[in-house]
């Protein structure tokens, strides 16, 4: 049973948090490079924030047409 949470142990020091890790590292010698990836998610959000709102507004623009289409142009 010891062997197995050492394999645990060993599996998330040694091999998952080696790129935390390095991370680590990095920031000494340069806090741009280091806070990239977090700029690199930051963006990624915002792309698929403005795509998510682009689809509401599409879902929103059909329900629209389609209660015009049932109940006239004056429903609101």
């Amino acid at each position: 049973m010891k062997d197995f949470f050492e394999f645990i142990e060993y599996i998330f020091v040694d091999i998952l948090f080696k790129p935390l890790d390095w991370l680590r590292e990095l920031q000494l010698d340069s806090w741009a490079a280091a806070n990239a990836l977090n700029w690199i998610f930051i963006i990624i959000g915002i792309i698929a924030f403005c795509y998510w709102l682009k689809q509401l507004r599409g879902f929103a623009d059909e329900e629209h047409k389609r209660q015009e289409k049932y109940f006239g142009k004056y429903w609101n």
